[in-house]
């Protein structure tokens, strides 16, 4: 290991109390959709004082169908905050680097069911619990020490180094997509998202939509002259699943997801229906998601599932061939992205967790989700690494992120960091 790496990895250990306690300040933060105005606003601050020229900029709607890094969206983006900080170059000869991460988070969903209260982060062991603590707001925490340690070992970096805290990553990418669009872009990405300190090599693409099925309500005096759009809505998920055993059948052809028990994992996240307890119900809709494989276009996929509801109508005797079920977009409609193997940008990082891992080798497997590294990896042909700490229960009950996993990840983003952008002394 070379003086330099020591320093680096000296400085990560000296702040890594600091480290912890701003990540509990960001956990404290409820940034649900909508709502991350307070949790940027502390994400700028902080790298104002750092010494970062910060700019926000609002998630852009306008380049909806018109831009093919955006998706779909039901929301008015007015509040829809993205920051970015940026710190030049010293020096020449560096490469530039982008640390992206978002700062939106889940519902906690069932509060009571939480050892400890979602938005009040506990510490228990070597674990920092809270709804987010592992995704992601570890890794954006990890990503902003790494450059402190830098600094405080007395080196400057002589590549720009951008850190980016976005919006919209769980919904549909249209916070990572805006700042593409607007060209923060760089020679690589990381975003330390929460992986087992492993690489991410592949991500599925994802199509996010929502189900509506009319039924015709009546009086429970009389059931059989309504049809329940909630029965009707449960039989259409059903035919789903056969969708959803095709696309899975089609692993056997991708490399990288054959292995995969299910990399298209149909989900349904919500439903409701009804609005009387004593009556057949009149409406019901469904919001969920489906994956795909890297290289797909996502509205071919899209267009394939309409195909499959329409055919569904004609065939089933319960929709009697009538228009009692739609689909529409809501969310993420990107494509995945596979990670090609032996890039410079990978072999510093591999050589980077080597020294913060007693040499071993930095292993690799495949996300089948969304993430917002596709953006810059399907749009921009820049390598985008995804590399975080180990995490527990996210987006479920008692979400958790390991301590020691978070010293080490910012001391290998640290390291990879000083190597890529290339340092000179202060």
């Amino acid at each position: 290991m070379t003086p330099i790496n020591d320093r680096i990895l000296d400085a990560v250990d000296q702040i890594f109390d600091d480290e912890v306690r701003f990540l509990e300040k960001l956990v404290g933060f409820r940034s649900l959709r909508n709502e991350e105005a307070e949790a940027q606003d502390f994400i700028a601050e902080a790298l104002r004082q750092r010494g970062f020229t910060v700019e926000r900029l609002r998630t852009d709607g306008s380049k909806i169908g018109h831009h093919p890094a955006f998706s779909p969206a039901t929301v008015d983006y007015a509040e829809s905050w993205n920051v970015v900080g940026r710190k030049a170059a010293t020096g020449t000869g560096g490469r530039s680097l982008a640390f992206n991460s978002h700062v939106d988070i889940v519902p906690a969903g069932s509060g009571h069911r939480w050892t400890s209260p979602p938005f009040q982060p506990a510490r228990r062991g070597d674990w920092l619990y809270g709804r987010g603590a592992g995704d992601m707001k570890a890794g954006l925490a990890a990503s902003i020490f790494a450059l402190d340690a830098i600094a405080a070992a007395g080196l400057c970096l002589r590549g720009e180094v951008q850190v980016q805290s976005v919006v919209e990553e769980e919904i549909t990418g249209n916070g990572a997509a805006t700042l593409f669009s607007r060209c923060f872009t760089a020679d690589a990405v990381v975003s330390p998202e929460p992986t087992d300190e492993q690489l991410v090599r592949a991500n599925a693409g994802v199509i996010k939509f929502r189900l509506e099925t009319k039924g015709r309500p009546a009086h429970p005096r009389d059931p059989e002259s309504g049809q329940s759009a909630i029965d009707l809505m449960i039989r259409l998920i059903g035919h789903l699943r056969t969708l959803e055993r095709k696309w899975i059948g089609e692993r056997q052809d991708k490399r990288l997801f054959r292995d995969l028990p299910n990399p298209v994992a149909l989900t349904i996240g919500t439903i409701e229906g009804g609005d009387w307890i004593a009556s057949i119900p009149s409406d019901c809709t469904a919001e969920g998601r489906i994956g795909f494989y890297p290289g797909e276009d996502p509205k071919a996929r899209a267009a394939e599932f309409e195909a499959f509801l329409d055919r569904v109508q004609a065939e089933d005797p319960a929709f009697a061939g009538e228009r009692l079920a739609a689909v529409s977009w809501v969310g993420v409609m990107h494509a995945g992205y596979e990670l090609a193997e032996g890039s410079a940008a990978e072999s510093i990082l591999r050589s980077a967790h080597a020294v913060t891992h007693d040499g071993a080798d930095l292993p690799s497997y495949v996300m089948a989700c969304y993430l917002d590294a596709a953006v810059f990896a399907v749009h921009g042909n820049i390598p985008s690494l995804v590399y975080g700490p180990i995490a527990e229960n996210i987006h479920g009950i008692d979400e958790r992120v390991s301590l020691s996993s978070l010293k080490r990840v910012t001391r290998t983003l640290a390291l990879f960091a000083a190597d890529w952008c290339g340092t000179e002394e202060r």
